[in-house]
């Protein structure tokens, strides 16, 4: 099979969860004995640069000129469709939502769907007929398939989209297996403090839930005077984060920020005592399974996607009420043998997330249309 791949991510992101899972999928494709080819004539994705120069057809660069993205994006959008079309792939996979579809007539279509956020928590969700006149929607109708990559996000599509549920594949995503800690004495230690800490990843806004969370640390007397958390990523504190920490009256540097690259968020999944995952609501949730993989236990809320993806691998609370946020936390944190058996667990659990899984099954996706194109 001739599987083309899109320049939309390669051209709108550097790196990113996204462009990630493309650049995860594509060289395990060719792999498979697949001609696999992205098409993004000047791209700026640093996975990208990474891959076998023969997956892609086109140039990488750093950065865009100053104030130039946004007609790069669109001349790569061109140049695209032209080089798909040159190609003749049997199935073209749109790596993001556009209105201009990037294969040629005929051709099988696909895209993925990540999550229904804007949707459900943004302006994309106003009213039905303003999800009708977006990209996401445009991209997704004219798809011959659509993945989701779980079945809450199979589910949410459907409803906000009225999406026919026979036209939707659920492929979960796959996590890098790192090589786990020892599972002698726990870490404690980060930036020269002497106390453990539980770690928090990525943003922190609305449905993100990290107010709640804070409010469930400073309930409890236990988890004020044993542990300290260390938010990654998501930028430095706002001024209206840090006066809810201070009013909340915590510690100077118990709640923290840190940034950096994979390594340091290596690190800290590893030196943390546990991970801890408040969201309302993800259309997947890759750090808990990355916790799991470096043997760190999650504890997470129970609602959304996290009971799909997660299983019976986490310390569970209502993410709506601090009482049980705070009696979660202090289960973990104070009981060592139920750490030792959340991280077999998730040890367990991990190995149902593999980037092999995720390419078969989505081959499988590319070869059913295949295969229908060539009966009719």
């Amino acid at each position: 099979m001739r599987i083309a791949f899109d320049h939309q991510a390669f051209c709108l992101q550097t790196t990113g969860g996204i462009s990630r899972y493309f650049c995860s999928i594509a060289p395990l494709l060719a792999s498979k004995e697949q001609a696999v080819a992205i098409f993004a004539p000047v791209y700026r994705n640093q996975y990208a640069r990474d891959l076998n120069k023969g997956l892609v057809h086109g140039l990488g660069v750093k950065q865009y000129p100053p104030k130039a993205a946004s007609a790069m994006v669109l001349a790569n959008a061109w140049l695209s469709r032209q080089q798909i079309k040159r190609w003749q792939p049997d199935v073209v996979h749109e790596t993001y939502f556009s209105n201009q579809p990037s294969a040629p007539a005929k051709t099988p279509r696909v895209v993925t769907v990540f999550d229904m956020i804007g949707e459900l928590f943004g302006t994309d969700g106003a009213d039905a007929n303003e999800r009708k006149r977006s990209k996401k929607y445009a991209a997704v109708s004219r798809a011959d398939r659509v993945i989701c990559i779980s079945h809450q996000t199979r589910d949410d599509l459907v409803r906000l989209f009225d999406i026919p549920e026979d036209k939707i594949a659920v492929v979960h995503l796959g996590c890098e297996q790192a090589p786990p800690r020892s599972l002698g004495a726990w870490p404690s230690t980060v930036q020269n403090n002497d106390r453990p800490f539980l770690l928090y990843v990525g943003l922190r806004e609305g449905y993100k839930n990290f107010d709640r969370l804070l409010a469930g640390l400073a309930h409890s007397p236990t988890l004020r005077a044993s542990v300290d958390l260390v938010a990654f990523g998501g930028g430095a504190f706002t001024a209206q984060e840090t006066q809810r920490i201070q009013r909340l009256n915590f510690r100077s540097n118990q709640i923290r920020q840190m940034s950096g690259d994979d390594q340091t968020l290596d690190q800290l999944y590893r030196s943390a005592i546990a991970f801890v995952y408040p969201s309302i609501y993800e259309g997947f949730g890759l750090p808990p399974l990355e916790a799991m993989a470096r043997n760190c236990p999650v504890i997470s809320s129970q609602a959304s996607v996290m009971p799909e993806v997660i299983g019976t691998a986490a310390e569970y609370f209502d993410p709506n009420e601090v009482d049980s946020i705070s009696a979660a936390i202090e289960k973990v944190i104070t009981d060592d043998s139920r750490r030792r058996q959340l991280v077999g667990l998730g040890a367990e659990r991990i190995q149902q997330f593999t980037w092999q899984r995720c390419a078969q099954e989505t081959l499988a996706v590319y070869q059913r249309l295949h295969s229908g194109r060539i009966l009719t």
